[in-house]
């Protein structure tokens, strides 16, 4: 039989009313820019509209897109196995998924057995890693980071400390501290470590009963706006949660697989060893697939109840995985990410010098931001100006995205193939888009 493709008409117009239509208004919401736009192709960092206007994608899909749109060495492993067999349940065996989580395990601090329980998404593998960290300590309490963000699902949004991102009914047991924020923190600008850890302690004494299951960090914060963990906050943070009874649990779905450029997982930049690291998104370089890596004592009494996920294994997404591992060792993309991030970082502070309203530039490899503000010395968020320069960065065919707890930072995690010839075109289109205001 002759396979029909189906139809899908690229019109801009066609895509927008269908989606406008059919797509719940939640779906619709964040559509980031006034008027929509339609992607059609996309090849390493770049992208292609319905209207065959070229982009850089520094958004890398929401840092989905690890190592390039359509990688072929990545999309050929995937088409390869999906033509072989496309889905396998983890009620049986296959070799694919076991490589993946070996190669995942070899990536892991030495000294320690790792294992491997792979989900559908980041969201589930944080819901587990709550489910983990409460089995396995006999508490219910968390901690969790202000201005946070685990994922949407029900248990990952109780973990999120930004408002815009909660919906009511979302689970207890979870107390926030303030996150080490050393431009905006509680404690002033360049504040460190320490006042924010004796907060973990506090919080400990006052919001819990003194005993905790855990403590979620994101090495670097994504969508709080890229905010990086001072030095010694983790391995602080660490030494206090295990005090109380809990486990130190990294969040690395935005930071992982080399992105800030100095090592592969951004809990190493503090030489602290968790108990369970979440991961996801560039994992899969844009196909669907997350991992909960585990000390292999603290992921055992999960095996005395039942414990599935759907697709967390399907041998395609995982050949996808194995092959971004590949591509990360043998194209040198950790190291790429360090040299093209701190090029574009300090062309970002060239920018700081030119435009008032930017008061922070910030980030390591290629996990960057630049954050707004209507005053320089009361630091107050200008969330106008940020959607502002937003929406002229498309007529400079840059694609990235508004984030932090204010709406007033712009995130800026490509495709980790950036290069420095494409430097040189996003600091003059950012240039520009500020000089339109």
């Amino acid at each position: 039989m002759t396979h029909q493709p189906l139809n899908t008409e690229w019109s801009t117009q066609a895509t927008a009313a269908r989606r406008d239509n059919y797509y719940a208004a939640s779906q619709r919401k964040f559509v980031p820019f006034k008027e929509p736009i339609v992607f059609q192709k996309g090849s390493m960092q770049y992208l292609w509209d319905a209207e065959g206007n070229k982009y850089t994608d520094l958004l890398g899909m929401n840092v989905c897109i690890s190592v390039g749109h359509s990688h072929p060495t990545v999309v050929a492993a995937a088409m390869e196995q999906a033509q072989q067999l496309t889905h396998c349940t983890t009620m049986f065996y296959h070799p694919t998924p076991a490589h993946l989580a070996e190669e995942l395990a070899a990536t892991m601090p030495k000294g320690h057995e790792w294992v491997v329980h792979f989900t559908n998404s980041g969201s589930e593998a944080i819901d587990l890693a709550m489910t983990m960290a409460r089995s396995y300590t006999g508490n219910l309490d968390l901690l969790a980071l202000r201005t946070a963000y685990h994922g949407p699902t029900a248990s990952a949004q109780s973990l999120t400390g930004i408002s815009g991102w909660r919906h009511p009914g979302m689970p207890g047991n979870v107390a926030f501290v303030a996150e080490p924020n050393q431009y905006r923190g509680i404690f002033g600008e360049n504040a460190g470590a320490a006042p924010y850890l004796d907060e973990i302690d506090q919080t400990i004494r006052t919001a819990t009963t003194g005993q905790i299951a855990g403590m979620f960090v994101e090495s670097v914060q994504g969508y709080g706006g890229i905010i990086e963990m001072p030095k010694g906050y983790m391995s602080g943070a660490a030494e206090r949660v295990r005090a109380a009874g809990g486990l130190y649990i990294a969040d690395e779905v935005q930071s992982g697989f080399g992105r800030t450029g100095d090592h592969m997982w951004g809990f190493e930049a503090d030489g602290v060893v968790p108990d369970i690291i979440v991961m996801a998104k560039g994992l899969g370089n844009g196909f669907p697939i997350g991992a909960v890596v585990a000390k292999k004592e603290i992921a055992a009494p999960m095996a005395e109840k039942f414990m599935f996920h759907t697709y967390g294994a399907n041998p395609t997404s995982c050949a996808a995985g194995r092959a971004v591992l590949q591509v990360i060792r043998e194209d040198k993309v950790m190291e790429n990410a360090k040299t093209v991030g701190a090029a574009l970082l300090a062309r970002l502070h060239e920018l700081k010098d030119k435009h008032a309203a930017i008061g922070d530039v910030r980030g390591r490899g290629l996990m960057l931001a630049i954050e707004m503000v209507k005053d320089r010395k009361t630091k107050e968020p200008d969330a106008a100006i940020t959607s502002a320069v937003f929406e002229h960065c498309r007529a400079q065919r840059l694609i990235l995205s508004k984030s932090g707890p204010f709406q007033s930072s712009l995130r800026m995690v490509p495709p980790m193939c950036l290069t420095l010839e494409d430097v040189d075109r996003v600091a003059d289109g950012l240039d520009q888009a500020f000089s339109s205001l």
